[in-house]
């Protein structure tokens, strides 16, 4: 099978690590069934029953569905030399078929009987590198630029592992997820492009006008 589809969806439940981080819901489990997606409150993930603790990076319209490409987790997989299940990067869609870095902001996916469209790039936080227990993740994970997209929920619905993701609209720009993940990372020659793109998430809208016309 090599159409574009979902592979696990994954949710997670608060659960204590390292002291420093405290409680976070980065543990992501595939569901069994469909899963309800909605368009969640500020903090909120978009997902029934998946937890957002750390809602100051994560959670809200804007970050409602996140989306990995088991392709990149293979990749990770090699290099690091340790199996990578579903939901381990904290996604809640573990895709197969879809180019999430090449996803153009506001591409809108039918996945389901849900609507999403691509809002913005994962910026990875120290969470992340405390989960997974690896030496300057922050840094490898930045310098790689395979950082999965995030979705807004359009049309609500449900989606379950297996559903098929067909890529229904695709705006008239070329402004991808790496693009501005790269931008708002490595560099930053590239933020003019991001001033004028209405379907990013407004806080990384913000922050390139602010840097450009710093």
């Amino acid at each position: 099978m090599d159409y574009a589809r979902v592979l696990s969806v994954n949710v997670g439940e608060p659960r204590p690590i390292e002291a420093s981080v405290g409680v976070t819901g980065i543990d992501k489990r595939p569901a069994s069934g469909p899963v309800p997606v909605t368009v969640p409150g500020p903090s909120r993930s978009g997902l029934a029953g998946d937890a957002i603790c750390d809602v100051a990076n994560h959670g809200g319209p804007d970050q409602a569905v996140y989306a990995y490409a088991r392709e990149d987790l293979d990749t990770w997989a090699a290099e690091l030399g340790r199996e990578l299940p579903a939901g381990v990067f904290g996604e809640n869609l573990t895709t197969s078929g879809v180019d999430t870095t090449g996803a153009l902001i506001g591409e809108r996916w039918l996945v389901g009987t849900t609507l999403l469209e691509v809002s913005c790039p994962r910026i990875p936080c120290r969470t992340f590198a405390v989960w997974l227990e690896q030496e300057r993740w922050q840094h490898t994970f930045t310098q790689r630029a395979l950082p999965g997209a995030y979705l807004r929920v359009l049309t609500p619905g449900a989606i379950t592992a297996g559903d098929s993701i067909d890529i229904v609209h695709r705006p008239d720009h070329n402004v991808t997820i790496g693009v501005v993940f790269r931008a708002l990372t490595l560099e930053p020659e590239l933020l003019p492009r991001l001033v004028d793109i209405d379907a990013l998430s407004g806080k990384f809208r913000d922050r390139a006008r602010k840097r450009v016309n710093a």
